[in-house]
């Protein structure tokens, strides 16, 4: 067994660029020094993708379960051994198919505490099907198998993001707004400043839904309404400081975001449009509020250039890396404070196939 913090890896859409970041990062050799890596696929797979991009020097120690890891090795649990075919480029049921396989058995994995922490591959959402239920992304999966409210957090050394709404079409966004939302996900932001990202005084930037902040109302409501309470409400707890609502368009367009600790935006785009703007290579998507660590690349499945071995793997090797200092982090917390970090059991009867 390993005495190195056990990194899962799902495999992501086989047809997209998400093996070949996957082995891409696993190219390089320090990161044993650091972690033991298991990848959920099949040897199939691995050895198609190991060909079309010819990575011939990357080998794996192939396992059945994850008591037979080994340590300074490349790890491959399968979950799958029958033929799949292949077809680069192409979004198709069959990568949402074998995605959704490989994703269900490290999460697994990962609540039941076999693994200590787990990074996803890029997916087509549009490609995964689960009977009588919506897949809406890793997070909402992930954070529904822990039983736990998630906020999704995109992380680079000068900017940290999270935000209020997560994936929902934009008409929805006002409706869904709350001022109890704005205060959950405050908490949980300035709870994961501290224990992921060792922040002891978080200074948090709200931003605000309406063009101009609302412009005192002229342009919204939601301000007045829901955000200047939920900020002011939360002044008398100990989370950190809060300033806001600023305007978004002003906000990033001043650098106003290197002043503080990371930034609540309301909706995906208000949030992710900056963030990839000036961290699309090596940013990382984290998902807080949750007792287990997932981490993921900023990117998606770039099917235009898949098997095309351009894909850069700079954001998901930084995913591995930030998932281990999330790991390094809540341990010194936890020696400081005392305070626990539960685990919750697995929810399996949530998943659609029978371990």
């Amino acid at each position: 067994m390993s005495k190195l913090p056990i990194i899962g890896i799902s495999i992501g859409d086989i047809n997209s660029i998400s093996v070949e970041v996957i082995l891409k990062s696993l190219q390089d050799a320090r990161i044993l020094n650091y972690c033991t890596p298991i990848v959920y696929g099949s040897t199939k797979t691995i050895a198609f993708w190991k060909k079309q991009l010819n990575l011939s020097e990357i080998h794996f120690n192939n396992i059945q379960s994850v008591d037979q890891v080994q340590s300074k090795k490349n790890n491959l649990k399968i979950v799958w051994d029958e033929e799949v075919e292949m077809k680069p480029g192409e979004a198709n049921d069959t990568g949402g198919k074998y995605a959704l396989l490989s994703l269900e058995h490290a999460t697994r994995d990962l609540v039941e505490g076999k693994i200590h922490a787990l990074v996803t591959g890029p997916i087509n959402k549009n490609s995964i099907h689960i009977p009588n239920k919506n897949f809406s992304g890793h997070t909402e999966f992930i954070a529904e198998a822990c039983d736990s409210n998630p906020l999704m957090i995109l992380a680079s050394q000068d900017l940290k993001v999270a935000l209020v709404t997560g994936h929902i079409p934009i008409s929805e966004i006002s409706k869904k707004l709350s001022k109890e939302l704005i205060i959950s996900k405050l908490k949980l932001f300035s709870n994961s400043l501290k224990k992921d990202f060792g922040v002891s005084k978080p200074r948090i930037a709200v931003l605000g839904l309406n063009p101009h902040a609302g412009d005192g109302g002229l342009l919204g409501k939601e301000e007045i309404d829901l955000i200047i309470p939920a900020i002011e409400a939360i002044k008398d707890e100990n989370i950190g400081i809060v300033f806001g609502p600023y305007p978004a368009d002003g906000f990033f367009g001043a650098g106003m975001h290197l002043q503080y600790d990371g930034v609540l935006a309301m909706y995906h785009d208000q949030g992710l449009i900056p963030f990839k703007s000036t961290a699309f290579m090596d940013g990382v998507n984290i998902t807080a509020g949750l007792p287990v660590v997932r981490t993921s690349p900023d990117h998606g499945t770039a099917f235009a250039i898949a098997g095309k071995n351009e894909a850069d793997a700079t954001s998901f090797r930084n995913a591995i890396y930030a998932a281990l200092d999330i790991l390094r982090r809540r341990n010194i917390y936890q020696e400081i404070t005392h305070e626990p970090l539960p685990m919750t059991p697995f929810k399996r009867e949530r998943f659609r196939i029978d371990f």
